[in-house]
């Protein structure tokens, strides 16, 4: 651990959709920050994967098979973590599903509800139960929640999963105002075009190019950049930062530069006519 690496040594942290992606790389960093983990998600051979990494780096992972849509499964996941290692310092809420992406005409309840499920009440669902434990143990914490740039922007078909994360940003305010009494603060990170199984199910390398060519840093994003956002987050250096939306996108939803790249892509299109 260098100088600058925030320091988790002693706490315990929990992350929901710690499977994969960017669950999987918030859950290492936060290892190797020194945190030792209670991991929940859907597949429990990842979960083992993961843990496995965890105790790799020296320290302790608890798996723990989780449908965070199911308040008694979430109450018996901190339950779980509170019993194996006595305390629950951190949480990153970062389980989510993208949904049917579709124009509203042609999406269903059980569609909209299937995505609010998850993403929406599934995060209400983890805070209620890690703030009441943070509460009872009156050593404050963090809690982190996984919104999305397309909480303030949008793609043709988004209604749903655009809605799922706005939500999360309006959530987190409340959240911020009633835990900051104990010491806990609650956030939301924002990642943009991030290069995970999820964003790759929508398409190929050439499908994501105007993606690249749209960001001012000129690449996806990885699920390390946005796991290191968490970290801080999570740790004292963040300590007077609570109820924030941190958007780590890379400055994909930067709408000055977006505007100027397709004057400049017109304007090379035209000399090329020419």
């Amino acid at each position: 651990m260098t100088p600058d690496t925030p320091n988790l040594a002693g706490r315990v942290a929990l992350v929901t959709g710690a499977g994969s992606g960017i669950g999987r790389a918030a859950a290492l960093a936060l290892a190797r920050a020194g945190a030792d983990l209670v991991l929940a998600g859907r597949r429990a051979e990842e979960l083992m994967a993961v843990a496995r990494k965890a105790e790799g780096v020296g320290r302790r992972a608890l798996p723990v098979p989780t449908d965070v849509s199911d308040a008694a499964q979430v109450e018996a996941l901190v339950a779980a973590g509170i019993h194996r290692f006595g305390r629950l310092d951190a949480a990153f809420n970062n389980a989510g599903i993208e949904g049917a992406f579709a124009p509203i005409t042609e999406l269903s309840e059980a569609d909209f509800d299937a995505t609010i499920a998850v993403n929406l009440k599934g995060v209400w669902l983890c805070c209620r139960q890690e703030i009441a434990a943070m509460q009872r143990f009156g050593r404050g914490g963090a809690i982190v929640n996984t919104s999305s740039w397309l909480a303030h922007g949008a793609f043709p078909g988004s209604s749903i999963y655009s809605a799922s994360k706005a939500a999360l940003d309006g959530m987190i305010r409340a959240l911020a105002q009633e835990a900051a009494g104990a010491g806990i603060r609650v956030n939301n990170v924002s990642p943009g075009i991030i290069d995970t199984p999820m964003l790759r199910r929508f398409g190929d390398d050439a499908a994501m190019r105007p993606f690249v060519d749209h960001t001012p840093a000129r690449r996806l994003g990885t699920p390390e950049d946005v796991a290191g956002a968490v970290v801080w987050l999570c740790s004292d250096a963040a300590r007077f930062v609570t109820g924030q939306n941190l958007l780590v996108d890379g400055g994909y939803s930067i709408p000055g530069h977006r505007t100027w790249l397709a004057g400049e892509v017109t304007a090379a299109s035209d000399r090329r006519a020419a």
